[in-house]
């Protein structure tokens, strides 16, 4: 078959590296980039990092509005779908990159993938809440990463087209994570050995976009008194402009996937927004503080090693300080995922 593997942003990378691997040797593969995240740290260096090929078509869209973005994406996509006459599209989680390709796909009837099916926060004020409603929607084979997410598939409507296959991050992690306490010298870069500190990003618009919520959101932080390592996303850095910055938060630029997995791995806490990093946090067996109101990753809530604050609350110092992860865990997002989406796709005929 020929796949185009519709990707974008960070989290999409590092789904597409295992799967990438697979899938080139047996289909024409054509890896395709929006331009979404265009950071070097955060694009070009995790291709080299996870060792994924160059993209063959590179869009470039680059930063705008969600409409702009998503506009210009659709256009270039469905013009490179058109010219290269793909079979089947793969598209990753829930950025507008994917709903972009969900729905210039769709358009075009050409069938689709989505990898990271049924997720919801049940919070349609966040753009990727609408995007993954709409990616399912549209999409003929639904992959599953955990159980919660085809029961909400089935009571959608879409148990037809679902696949429980678990969540691919994991077989990334594997791979990785080894490669990355060999690797990286972000430790001994940052002066880190044998020191004690929290790993934080913020990105989300509700979290970032106000200065009053960001202004709290630091000045609760530096109430910890711990370190805190902040590589800093390039939204975030424009909102942090006119912002006091605790002394103990440092500030980093952005990290390889290499370098950052081993900040992870490292870390006393993670403090985080992402949805991705909540996962990580799970499978490195590291408590997660999560400043937002919901979760998709539910699974990680119930198994209390991740807890959910709202980010205007007044106690966020103490209520961090006060959380305790439970020393046993239960393996939620499954294994040798990669085989068993390769097998899937496959079949499909």
């Amino acid at each position: 078959m020929k796949i185009f593997s519709i990707v974008g942003a960070r989290p999409q990378f590092i789904k597409l590296a295992p799967l990438s691997s697979s899938l080139s040797g047996m289909h024409e593969e054509f890896i395709v980039h929006t331009g979404q995240h265009y950071d070097y740290s955060m694009s070009e260096k995790i291709f080299l990092d996870l060792g994924i090929r160059k993209p063959d078509i590179h869009l470039g869209i680059g930063s705008g509005s969600q409409a702009t973005q998503t506009g210009e994406m659709m256009i270039k996509l469905e013009a490179a779908m058109i010219e290269k006459q793909p079979d089947l599209i793969i598209i990753f989680g829930d950025t507008n990159s994917t709903l972009a390709g969900a729905i210039a796909a769709s358009k075009l009837n050409i069938p689709i993938v989505h990898i990271e099916a049924g997720l919801r926060s049940y919070n349609k004020s966040m753009p990727e809440e609408i995007n993954r409603i709409v990616s399912d929607h549209v999409s003929k084979y639904l992959f599953a990463p955990t159980q919660t997410a085809v029961d909400i598939l089935k009571t959608e409507g879409l148990g037809d087209v679902t696949f429980f296959t678990g969540d691919i991050m994991v077989d990334t992690m594997k791979s990785s994570i080894q490669i990355a306490l060999q690797k990286s010298n972000v430790i001994s870069e940052m002066k880190l050995e044998g020191e004690e500190y929290n790993l934080l990003t913020l990105h989300r618009n509700y979290n970032v976009d106000k200065a009053d919520v960001l202004d709290h959101l630091l000045t609760q932080l530096g109430q910890l008194k711990e370190k805190i390592i902040f590589p800093v996303h390039p939204r975030t850095r424009k909102m942090l402009a006119g912002s006091s910055v605790p002394s103990n938060i440092l500030m980093t630029a952005p990290q390889g996937y290499l370098d950052f997995i081993r900040l992870e791995y490292s870390s006393k806490r993670i403090i985080t927004d992402s949805g991705g990093i909540q996962k990580e946090a799970y499978i490195l067996r590291k408590p997660c503080i999560t400043l937002r109101t919901e979760t998709e990753w539910i699974e990680t809530v119930e198994e209390k090693w991740n807890l959910l604050i709202n980010p205007c609350d007044k106690n966020i110092a103490s209520k961090i300080l006060a959380f305790k992860q439970p020393e046993q865990q239960k393996e939620v997002f499954g294994k040798d995922v990669t085989g068993k989406m390769i097998k899937i796709i496959n079949a499909i005929n």
